[in-house]
């Protein structure tokens, strides 16, 4: 089996039963706001643009590259299918041409012919645009697993696809938290730190559980070469910073003890077989390093080639083509309409305020009207013409378009509220009704383990992760490794979010003992 990496998340994979083209991300996306780092733009594409697969783990934009798709990729491709719960992401790739589908089941093993895959889905409103998912490939000579963004919370399916010799771990930020927030500076650097140390922990834990002979932090970070955002680049010295690069995660790895982490960059190759590989990097170790060690002045070189092509894209948003508390009441009023649990877990309202409007998304009273000063609990200061973007392409994820951009601020009263994002991801009435089937699902925790004195759920409220696998106690305190949430375990009380509690129940409790 031979890898190639294309940067970013991006992998061209050729094995004995065909070549499997996963994830390519080439132009800026987000609002020319994220740029794949390194510069992948000098691979020669003539290599893996006709390849038998396509694999695109989900549909946001720097791993659903459209441009690229539709102008450069074979569209004889057959498109590997990961199992999501809408049409949403088939549709988007048959939109760009592709007409092949091989629809896969979740942790389902498919023999392809010479290669075996196996795809593992994540389905919750939060994961992604409704679905996020990972790629496990093998052949006779070798078996990789393909993580990208996805963060498992059942490994039994993937651990029995194994043994791997290769394992591609995200590892670094891909979200607009803290730097968004409106904070006081010292309270925002103290968040960014412990978003950087949760990145790294749940990426060492990965490591740990699918426990392959060598594994390679890929899926980021971006870089930010728009000068509005340049100072979000991790530039070293500022462990705030939640976009550190593959190099210093390694380092980190390292220091550690795992030490079977390998660095890429755009265009090295990774040749697995006889349970020995080989790594070759496409230039001399030193201008393999430099991204990294060079990095500032790297990135000035990079912003001077790509800024036209930013500033191009910047000078076609739309500037007042629109009503938008209008075109947004009458788009938004019947998902309100419908969204049970999503009006129930917001349980305020919501500002929109552009330079010149303030618009009210009202989940009290359901229904999006102009703001008369009213009390919004959740406000996102954002530039209009973003708004009047999404809202004129009827973007249905706004998580994927406007506020991956970083191109906003945001402000709210009391802890952070995951049904605010849920709705912004699901403006259409396919994804609205999925999310409201969703949660009316979820019913009570059956499953118990114990841990600290308690019988707690076995599943985290927040994405259901395998809290025996992930989750920890100190002082009474459970804490998720899969995205550092954090619980009271003698009230249930969540301390990161206020719509969630966690079941548990003290082993001294009569009634617990009793039932034992």
């Amino acid at each position: 089996m031979r890898v190639t990496f294309l940067g970013h998340a991006g992998l061209f994979i050729e094995t004995e039963g065909g070549s499997i083209l996963c994830d390519p991300w080439f132009h800026p996306a987000f609002f020319a706001s994220w740029v794949p780092f390194p510069d992948n733009s000098r691979l020669d594409g003539s290599g893996f643009t006709r390849p038998d697969y396509l694999y695109v783990s989900h549909s946001h934009d720097d791993h659903l590259d459209a441009r690229f798709l539709r102008e450069r990729v074979s569209k004889d491709a057959v498109v590997i299918l990961p199992d999501f719960p809408t049409d949403d992401h088939r549709r988007a790739l048959a939109d760009l041409g592709f007409h092949e589908f091989v629809q896969t089941r979740n942790d389902e093993v498919l023999d392809l012919g010479g290669v075996r895959v196996l795809t593992n889905a994540l389905v919750a409103p939060t994961d992604g645009a409704i679905g996020d998912s990972g790629l496990a490939v093998s052949d006779a000579t070798a078996t990789v697993f393909n993580q990208n963004d996805s963060k498992p919370i059942d490994f039994d399916a993937i651990n029995a696809f194994g043994p791997y010799d290769a394992h591609f771990v995200q590892f670094s930020g891909a979200i607009w938290y803290p730097m968004a927030y409106r904070l006081p500076v010292e309270e925002k650097q103290a968040m960014g730190r412990r978003k950087r140390a949760n990145q790294l922990a749940r990426a060492a834990r990965m490591v740990k559980e699918v426990d392959a002979a060598e594994f390679f932090p890929f899926a980021g970070p971006p870089c930010f070469l728009d000068e509005d955002l340049f100072h979000l680049n991790d530039l070293g010295g500022d462990d705030s910073n939640i976009f550190l690069d593959q190099h210093v995660a390694l380092e980190h790895m390292r220091s550690e003890g795992v030490e079977n982490g390998r660095l890429t960059v755009p265009g090295t190759i990774l040749e697995l077989g006889d349970a020995r590989s080989k790594v070759t990097h496409p230039g001399p170790e030193g201008d393999v390093l430099r991204p990294f060690t060079d990095k500032e002045r790297y990135l000035r070189e990079y912003q001077a080639r790509v800024l036209p092509a930013i500033e191009a894209e910047k000078a076609t948003w739309p500037d007042h083509q629109v009503d938008l508390a209008r075109e947004l009441a009458e788009w938004w009023d019947p998902l309100l309409a419908v969204a049970d649990h999503t009006c129930a877990g917001v349980n305020g309202r919501v500002l929109l305020q552009t330079e010149d409007e303030a618009i009210v998304v009202d989940f009290l009273d359901r229904r999006v009207v102009r703001s008369t000063g009213e009390l919004c609990r959740f406000r996102f200061f954002v530039p209009r013409a973003l708004v009047e973007s999404c809202t004129l392409r009827r973007e249905v994820d706004w998580v994927n378009s406007l506020f991956l951009s970083c191109r906003f601020e945001a402000e709210r009263d009391g802890p952070y509220n995951e049904f605010v994002y849920n709705f912004f991801r699901s403006l259409s009435m396919p994804r609205t009704q999925y999310v409201e089937r969703y949660y009316a699902e979820m019913g009570e925790p059956t499953e118990l383990w114990e841990a600290g004195g308690y019988a707690i759920q076995r599943r985290c409220p927040h994405l259901k992760a395998d809290l025996t696998r992930f989750g920890s106690v100190e002082d009474g305190i459970l804490t998720c490794a899969m995205h550092g949430w954090r619980f009271e375990l003698a009230t249930g009380r969540c301390l990161t979010s206020d719509d969630r509690r966690l079941h548990c129940v003290s082993l001294d409790d009569p009634a617990v003992v009793a039932g034992s």
